[in-house]
């Protein structure tokens, strides 16, 4: 039997369901009980691409109720599924730089790090919100639960008090190749303005954002009726939200290669559906492509560890990406070019699409034969 690391025996210890696979139909449906660390409702969810990079739970606050304050030592991101409410911030040293700001559902922002917080929900309807943390890390690292949730250090760089602190920043610039927007608060992700990003597929637009001082960072993706990405691989610990639009990702390992179905390994191809709350976690090295089947345009919030677009550039993800995820297999990178892809892909996907009764909106492609 393979032994626990520290943040998993942890979760094991907090008491509340713990959801496995590779992706979640929908977090907002997920069984969550009382939690007693939190005073909410919670449940934790560990798929299969996570790795031990990230941490993810579902928490929910009661009508006419509050979260018990707390801090720790991992990064936190925080996305607003259902209802509500506000969030006060203080520093270590008291109360009086207290920070206080509104959200509602579609509401993104980071917790500043070791931080007091916590989540109030002042209406007659309960609020529920996605976390995702760095906590496995840090608890693999430290194996000191005292430490991490009761340090008294002031991250000044990272949160000084200043009211201003969550008020949405319009400040956006490039960076590694994507537009970044540095804004510790989104008002709200469905809408939010996305740039384009065609390298990454036909009428893919794609923001990375930056919260926090964070390095664990993320960003918005949306692209058209009937249309997809192109394949990509990297680190694992990316998580997959899906806002808007249904549809499937394709996962496979490399080993099976960039045709897995023209080299007879189509069983190892994992599919995943989804739709508006769907969770999706690539492993790390897999290949995996997102393909839109409904009737609007589908926006995905993607949550990762800082790469070549971040701010503060993660070493890992630096080092296993290498060229990155918007160069093509040829030049280097890790993209699978539509030329190259495996012709089954796109059988399948008008196949798909004539059955949802959708057209079919890719640009004619003439295939490599190499």
């Amino acid at each position: 039997m393979a032994r626990e690391t520290t943040y998993e025996s942890w979760v094991k210890q907090e008491g509340i369901p713990v959801v496995e696979g590779y992706g979640v139909e929908d977090v907002r449906r997920i069984s969550r009980q009382p939690w007693a660390r939190t005073g909410g409702k919670g449940a934790f969810i560990q798929l299969k691409g996570m790795e031990g990079f990230t941490g993810m739970y579902v928490g929910e606050v009661l009508p006419g109720g509050a979260l018990n304050p707390e801090r720790h030592l991992y990064e936190e991101l925080i996305y607003i599924l259902e209802g509500v409410g506000s969030t006060e911030v203080w520093p270590n040293g008291g109360s009086k730089k207290k920070v206080q700001f509104e959200w509602q559902a579609g509401s993104l922002f980071a917790v500043p790090l070791n931080s007091w917080h916590r989540l109030i929900n002042g209406s007659r309807e309960r609020a529920v919100y996605l976390a995702v943390t760095s906590a496995p890390v840090m608890m693999d690292l430290l194996h000191d639960g005292e430490f991490i949730f009761g340090c008294d250090y002031d991250f000044d760089q990272r949160f000084d008090g200043r009211p201003d602190y969550f008020v949405t920043s319009s400040s956006r610039s490039e960076r590694g190749g994507f537009m970044v927007w540095d804004s510790n608060f989104i008002a709200d992700a469905r809408s939010a303005l996305v740039d384009p990003a065609e390298g990454k597929g036909s009428g893919v637009r794609i923001t990375s954002f930056d919260m926090g001082g964070s390095t664990l960072v993320g960003h918005l993706a949306e692209w058209p009726v009937g249309r997809y990405h192109k394949a990509h691989h990297h680190t694992g610990g990316a998580i997959l939200l899906i806002l808007h639009s249904q549809g499937y990702t394709l996962m496979w390992p490399q080993e099976a290669g960039m045709r897995p179905y023209n080299g007879k390994k189509g069983k190892q191809v994992i599919r995943v559906d989804w739709r508006e709350g769907s969770v999706v976690s690539p492993p790390t090295g897999w290949l995996h492509q997102h393909f839109n089947t409904g009737r609007e345009q589908a926006r995905q919030l993607a949550f990762r560890y800082s790469g070549q677009s971040g701010k503060y550039l993660l070493g890992i993800a630096k080092s296993l990406n290498k060229e990155g995820v918007r160069t093509g297999t040829r030049e280097g990178g890790t993209l699978i070019e539509y030329e190259d892809e495996d012709p089954q892909i796109r059988r399948d996907y008008e196949a798909a699409v004539k059955r949802a009764g959708i057209p079919m909106q890719m640009p004619d492609v003439i295939y490599n034969k190499d």
